[in-house]
């Protein structure tokens, strides 16, 4: 289950999104959540769905390894649909189960949550896992820069947001290893009810949290070694470069957020 989370890595490739601007695929993305918020309807959600999975496609990663990161959340999105199923109390009764009453309203908004989770999911992992996290960095220092002038640290929010999506895989791995070499001595994490096996993952944290210190000192040593002074007089291997593709992206996620609306308003 935790190898299944896909935040934060990064999947190299040669593709059209690969190639993006860093800066672009980010304001692309905010875009894409505004766009998701817009659907209101089953056809709406079908014109979303098609155009992620192009949009999947294209960037030549392979389904089921965006479909595997929806695993370690799915009792979240079941949660999700049974809250929404069961209390939306407007609309015609279909079925109860003692106090619990389920709707057509309710089944209908319950369909909506999971597919805007789904979606929201998929769609905004896309840009970790075509952005190395050198690029994503820059990205994010660039869209900050404008908001120096009244003292933000643009570059120093932007490699700690990085390095903690970057960090990600590295934690699970560790967390992993640790279950592992846990189980192997005897612990159990897997029988018992919830409570139970919420009781067991406290042992992980204590090992867990030294490591990620430990890490960070070794990032920090290592940083200090190479002279690292943070953004300042700083230059950069490669240059951030908008291209022809970008506006054509861009242009392409306003059509889709136009046609939604349209959609939406008809």
């Amino acid at each position: 289950m935790i190898k299944d989370i896909t935040l934060g890595q990064y999947f190299p490739g040669n593709s059209v999104v690969h190639k993006l601007d860093p800066r672009v695929k980010i304001i692309l993305t905010l875009l894409y959540i505004t766009a998701l918020f817009i659907v209101t309807n089953f056809k709406g959600y079908i014109v979303f769905g098609l155009f992620t999975f192009i949009i999947i496609s294209i960037s030549t990663i392979p389904h089921r390894f965006v479909f595997k990161g929806l695993r370690p959340l799915l009792f979240i999105i079941v949660l999700t649909a049974f809250i929404n199923m069961f209390m939306t109390k407007e609309g015609v009764i279909l079925y109860g189960i003692g106090p619990l009453v389920a709707t057509d309203k309710g089944v209908e908004m319950a369909i909506f949550m999971v597919l805007r989770l789904l979606f929201l999911i998929m769609g905004t992992s896309l840009l970790t896992l075509t952005t190395s996290p050198i690029l994503l960095t820059d990205g994010i220092e660039k869209l900050l820069n404008p908001f120096k002038k009244i003292g933000v640290p643009a570059h120093e929010l932007a490699m700690m947001m990085t390095i903690a999506l970057r960090f990600i895989p590295t934690l699970l791995e560790e967390t992993d290893k640790i279950m592992k070499a846990q189980m192997a001595r005897g612990a159990d994490f897997e029988s018992g009810n919830l409570l139970k096996r919420a009781k067991g993952l406290v042992p992980l944290l204590v090992p867990l949290f030294i490591s990620a210190f430990r890490r960070a000192d070794e990032l920090a040593t290592a940083m200090e070694s190479r002279c690292y002074r943070g953004g300042d007089q700083r230059t950069r291997m490669k240059q951030l470069i908008t291209d022809k593709r970008d506006y054509i992206a861009i242009v392409v996620m306003i059509a889709l957020i136009a046609a939604l609306i349209m959609m939406r308003l008809l």
